[in-house]
């Protein structure tokens, strides 16, 4: 009984309700955490973390009210700022229900100009549950009412405030400090803004994402239109024709492009214990309709995945200090493959097992173009089924079929795999019993063997879906791997492995293993393996000409791998230069180290030509790096479009209704529709077949559509309907 009195007259003080409504508001927001957003908490750490976010932020803005000197507006001010905070949580629930999203400051500015299409549909996504959120402030507004909870006339000063915010800060700066001891630089090298929302709370990700917006802006004002000049006249000085006997060899193909995760060039041909850990890429990459590349090199940087995108679909570098996709991919213009070979009559998707906000592809496959994006709201949601970063990839490829065979050809396609991702975990009933991997003290090379072979038999089962579907004879595949998978840390473990000594492992061999498989396969090529030096920003130019389209007026920083002309070189995002002849460590050109690259012998002692050729080596790295930086920091491309080219609306591109709009368009076009679909006169994927386990009683999931992307239609047409009522109102 004591104790409740004591809690009574606690509350009746200003301090005692401001700790009410800090707690109450901490209580709700742990209970939206928990069962509204998906943040993919994995240990008790993380739980930690989380449960720290929103208490620093939330005394910060209730403890506002403190500073008022009269009681009543200290009361109102304190009130007013746990009732905007509740605002913002509640819109971010009710826009994650419909976006697996967290609003953004450009959405919330720009809220007004989708308003009136609302409707309905919004009032569809409320909840009973909802009814928590606001729960506390409707009964602490009614106590202070009947005066249950009275106003304290005490006088605090500026001492008890100061102390507030004080507390506060120190919570935040402690919330982040433990952040940062989870996840290194998880404000410089933000790849999805859930993982922002986990660590800092969604207080302080709408301050950092603001914080980014304006920086974004006010950078995007200092263009000047003659940095736009100086990197046109650098790309056409470093652009090379392309091949005559190659020049739109594939003209009119479809186009897939499978995207190996973290997958290393020294897994090629690799046996572990007498039996070969990628079978079936080794038979791709030895194939007479083969041309493999086995001195191709990843170029990425802090945005890893999204760099070796980037570079894949726009032919520009990641940019230095973080992911270009997540910095800037949701405003910048681009000039990127899909877009240019829509306008080719090409139609293009993405398909991939992982939430669609991860590096902001979202946003920003629409800047690039993307017709559709199948992100893991179009796939199996069975627990059992995801490893990791998403779908396994055996059943990536075997639901996504349902999909491909309805897209018009040619089309331009890519497949993002994920098992083979760090930390390289596997369920028991997905390994090859036949595979046996290493045994060393690195539970991760041994992992990373498994999940790699494990890739490879998903991409077998896929190619053997094209040839059976009738698609293989009419496609180009490209493949290649995105970036390293295991780390500097781990080579020297590695190399007994993979023929090298331990014992002088050096710099040198860190920078081979950068080294990532890239292969262009298609009926219609005869097959070779290339030696030359080349990355990932040539794919481009390559692909292109290849389809018969120019690139002379685009800004691309690669060029065609396939030209007489191309100069073999590449420079990494951290300034590495490897040539024919030299690896040039940090771009610093002869007072750097620099290793002779067919032996690996550092160099010591230049000759005259030696110094010329590695220092315009150095000298054209660091120009390619900067001017790309320049490009995409200050978002030139929108100040230039080449002839012939048609800019990108994203406005277009709803990726909730990727199925039925190829359903429609379909419908629409009739005996005119080029789908596969279509040719075979109804569905192929009886056709595929995988030994995957998840499906061994469920193959009829490989061609049903699930109901949550039937139930995006309905929303949809609810849309459109609130627009057109809107439209007549008005």
């Amino acid at each position: 009984m004591v104790k409740k009195r004591d809690f009574t007259n606690f509350i009746q003080t200003r301090t005692g309700f401001f700790t009410l409504l800090v707690v109450l508001f901490w209580i709700k927001y742990l209970f939206v955490a928990y069962f509204d957003f998906n943040l993919g908490l994995s240990d008790p750490y993380q739980h930690i973390i989380m449960w720290t976010s929103p208490l620093g932020t939330a005394i910060l803005l209730i403890g506002i009210g403190f500073y008022f000197p009269k009681p009543i507006i200290s009361y109102i001010a304190m009130l007013f700022m746990d009732f905007l905070n509740t605002v913002l949580l509640f819109a971010n629930v009710l826009y994650y229900r419909q976006f697996s999203d967290f609003l953004t400051v450009k959405t919330m500015t720009n809220a007004g100009k989708v308003a009136p299409g609302l409707g309905k549909s919004a009032v569809a996504l409320l909840h009973p549950t909802d009814f928590i959120i606001w729960l506390d402030l409707i009964i602490i507004i009614i106590l202070l009412a009947i005066k249950e909870i009275k106003i304290d006339p005490k006088s605090y000063g500026l001492l008890t405030p100061f102390a507030i915010t004080s507390i506060g800060a120190f919570l935040l700066g402690l919330n982040m400090f433990l952040a940062e001891s989870s996840r290194p630089r998880l404000l410089r090298n933000t790849f999805d803004r859930s993982y922002v929302v986990k660590y800092l709370g969604i207080d302080t990700y709408t301050v950092y994402d603001g914080i980014k917006s304006a920086q974004t802006v006010q950078v995007t004002k200092n263009a000047n239109a003659s940095d736009l000049n100086n990197i046109l006249t650098f790309t056409k000085q470093n652009q090379i024709p392309a091949s005559s006997s190659y020049f739109g060899k594939e003209k009119g193909k479809n186009v897939i492009i499978i995207h190996l995760e973290s997958f290393q060039q020294f897994l090629i041909n690799l046996k572990v214990n007498d039996k070969e850990v990628t079978p079936f890429l080794n038979s791709i990459y030895k194939n007479q309709h083969t041309i493999s590349f086995d001195n191709f090199y990843h170029q990425v940087g802090l945005g890893r995945t999204s760099d070796a995108e980037n570079m894949l679909e726009t032919g520009t570098y990641g940019i230095s200090d973080g992911s270009l996709f997540t910095s800037l991919g949701s405003e910048n213009t681009f000039q990127a493959a899909p877009q240019i070979l829509r306008n080719q009559g090409y139609t293009s998707a993405v398909f991939h097992g992982n939430v669609g906000t991860f590096w902001n592809r979202n946003d920003v496959y629409k800047n690039l173009g993307y017709n559709y994006f199948f992100d893991q709201n179009y796939y199996s949601r069975a627990s059992n089924d995801k490893i990791g970063y998403g779908l396994k990839d055996k059943l990536l490829f075997a639901e996504s079929i349902k999909y491909l065979e309805q897209m018009q050809q040619p089309f331009y396609t890519k497949f993002i795999t994920v098992t083979n991702h760090i930390p390289f975990s596997m369920d028991q009933e997905d390994l090859d019993p036949k595979f046996k991997t290493t045994d060393t003290q690195d539970e991760t090379i041994n992992n990373y063997f498994q999940t790699a072979h494990y890739l490879d038999e998903a991409v077998h089962e896929f190619f053997n879906y094209l040839k059976s579907s009738g698609l293989y004879k009419n496609t180009t595949v490209i493949i290649y791997g995105d970036h390293y998978g295991l780390t500097n840390s781990e080579n020297e473990t590695l190399a007994p492995i993979i023929g090298e000594s331990s014992d002088t492992w050096n710099t040198y061999n860190n920078v081979q293993m950068q080294r990532v498989p890239f292969m262009i396969h298609a009926p219609n090529l005869k097959g070779k393996i290339n030696h030359e030096v080349s990355g990932e920003i040539d794919v481009l130019p390559t692909l292109l000409h290849l389809l018969g389209v120019s690139n002379k007026n685009y800004i691309q920083f690669g060029n065609d791998l396939l030209s007489p002309q191309y100069k073999p070189w590449v420079v990494f995002r951290n300034g590495t230069i490897v040539s024919q002849k030299y690896v040039i460590v940090g771009g610093k050109g002869i007072k750097g180290t620099v290793y002779d690259r067919k032996n690996g012998k550092e160099i010591i002692n230049f000759t005259p030509e030696e110094k010329v050729e590695i220092s315009q080596l150095a000298k054209i790295g660091k120009k390619s790096l900067k001017y790309s930086d320049l490009l995409n920091n200050h978002n030139l491309l929108r100040y230039y479009t080449p002839i012939g080219f048609i800019p990108t609306n994203p406005s277009q591109f709803d990726y909730l209704t990727n199925f039925q709009q190829m359903e429609k368009l379909q419908s629409e076009l009739g005996s005119k529709s080029t789908s596969l679909y279509t040719h075979h006169h109804g569905s192929t994927t009886g056709l595929y077949k995988t030994d995957a386990p998840e499906l061994e009683n469920r193959q009829e999931e490989i061609n049903q559509i699930p109901e949550n992307v039937r139930d995006n239609q309905l929303i949809e047409d609810e849309n459109k309907s609130n627009k057109k009522s809107s439209k007549s109102n008005n």
